[in-house]
């Protein structure tokens, strides 16, 4: 008995397709089919993505040192005395301290030349000192981000006029807070981003660097340069 050749009919059109209506679904189907698997490809390459980048951050060792070589500044020192007038301070700190930066510097207002140090607290916080020669009023503002005086602290004999300005709102780059103190032609600011409390602890040792500087007429002060603390 032969088979019954007659094409079926399609249930939405209650009728049977005609070839270009089945050319038309196939190639519908065939669209859907690769949208779907272009759709799963791009989910896969998202999720080994991702992967990877988990490996990346639980497998890659970190280190929460700082990447910068460390600086001997006493040694640096020895080589940047010779060409200031005045002794420059080198503070003695307790275990766990370490520099990253040390130089002379030349700029701001009026050209002022300092001696710079960068340290890296026990808490790896930063805390820079830097030891200016007859600096003015305007060098000084610049050193305090033209912050406003929050009162004196003495440390290790030294009075030290505080800069606060860690709830201004402003953005004061790494002078969130800073202790400055004036003996014979240096102007002493030590400031940074670490706590009060390690801050006053490098002001304290450099408290002993600002009492054994001698008087301006001692080192020949420049007549010409207006020194001491401004005010904003």
């Amino acid at each position: 008995m032969a088979k019954n050749a007659s094409p079926a009919v399609v249930a939405e059109l209650g009728r049977p397709e005609t070839p270009e209506e089945t050319a038309a679904r196939k190639a519908e189907q065939s669209r859907l089919y690769r949208d779907r698997k272009t759709l799963r490809n791009l989910i896969y390459a998202v999720l080994v993505s991702v992967g990877l980048v988990i490996a990346i951050v639980f497998l890659v060792p970190r280190t929460e040192t700082s990447l910068l070589q460390p600086v001997d500044y006493q040694q640096v020192a020895v080589q940047a005395q010779a060409s200031m007038p005045v002794p420059l301070t080198v503070p003695a700190l307790p275990e766990g301290w370490s520099s990253n930066a040390a130089e002379l510097r030349s700029g701001g207002a009026d050209d002022i030349t300092s001696w710079y140090i960068g340290l890296i607290s026990p808490k790896n916080q930063y805390v820079g000192v830097t030891q200016a020669v007859d600096a003015n009023p305007t060098w000084l503002a610049e050193q305090v981000a033209r912050g406003d005086s929050a009162g004196t602290v003495m440390l290790d004999g030294v009075e030290w006029t505080a800069y606060d300005n860690r709830g201004t709102g402003t953005d004061v780059g790494n002078v969130a807070y800073a202790l400055v103190t004036e003996a014979g032609r240096s102007t002493f600011v030590v400031f940074g981003t670490a706590d009060v409390d390690e801050i006053s602890t490098v002001a304290s040792a450099v408290s002993e660097d600002v009492l054994a500087q001698p008087s301006a007429d001692e080192t020949g002060s420049d007549s010409g340069s207006d020194s001491g603390e401004g005010t904003q």
